[in-house]
């Protein structure tokens, strides 16, 4: 399932609308918080970070705001335009390099080098071959870093529909299929289960994986009007902070995030 730098460049506008709808700010807080606390434990002020498919800069903007170095890499010159935009706006084009490459086709400047963490975030669904994308995120790691992944949920796929959509035989048939589609970039999408993936960044060598849930409950209350509400949102985003971590609430989020520490070698 190879898409396009075009399809994604088309969709930008769309894109840049979703991050800053209330779902689309929760997905960036409550992804960063998962991330921090693990940064903590690298012992450094100021890492090295490679964001894979990292369009145009929603957790690099972040990241950068903290100190860290960020290299993002991404095969639509649109995205990557924006980032630099995105960038220079907020004074931080000293900590941020553009990069214009496609994920499985890495230059050796990349692959070669040793980063503190790796982001794979939103890029499982659009990729055939999840193990591949997966080794291709690691290879740039340096020993004992930090791997994030986040993709769609699939055990949220049939209880999205229900709930919203209230099509109690469209949830039936979601319940046996991965697929989906995302409106934002006209795309297909592979969903995945956070137990998949997990296994398979344990074949590929990798320690503990710590399980976040994202958006465990916002896609669910079907009243959109009241998420731009200011005290609603704020109220909602601390709820979606305590339960990232708890279970049973990261089995049926929106999104999982995943991350592990690669081993020291």
């Amino acid at each position: 399932m190879a898409e396009t730098p075009e399809r994604f460049s088309v969709g930008l506008a769309a894109w840049q609308q979703w991050q800053e709808a209330p779902w689309g700010r929760i997905r960036y807080t409550v992804a960063e918080a998962n991330l921090v606390s693990h940064l903590e434990s690298l012992g450094e002020e100021r890492l090295r970070i490679l964001d894979l498919a990292g369009g145009d800069g929603g957790d690099a903007i972040r990241l950068a705001a903290q100190g860290h170095h960020i290299t993002i890499v991404d095969h639509a010159p649109a995205m990557l335009a924006a980032a630099d935009q995105r960038a220079a706006a907020a004074g931080l084009t000293d900590r941020i390099v553009c990069v214009e490459a496609d994920v499985s086709a890495l230059p050796r400047d990349i692959t070669a080098a040793r980063f503190d963490v790796v982001l794979c975030h939103n890029l499982l669904a659009y990729t055939d071959d999840v193990t591949a994308t997966l080794r291709a995120a690691l290879t740039p790691l340096a020993p004992g870093g930090l791997l994030s992944v986040i993709a769609t949920n699939q055990y949220s796929a049939a209880l999205n529909v229900a709930v919203r959509e209230m099509d109690p035989a469209a949830a039936l048939a979601a319940l046996a299929s991965d697929q989906a589609r995302t409106q934002t970039f006209d795309s297909a999408l592979t969903l995945h289960t956070a137990e998949k993936i997990i296994a398979i960044l344990e074949e590929l060598g990798c320690g503990r994986v710590d399980h976040f849930g994202i958006r465990s409950f916002c896609d669910y209350i079907i009243d959109d009007d009241r998420k731009d509400e200011s005290a609603f949102y704020a109220d909602l985003e601390r709820l979606e902070l305590a339960v990232t971590h708890r279970h049973p609430y990261m089995h049926t989020a929106r999104l999982f995030q995943l991350i592990t520490r690669t081993r020291d070698r």
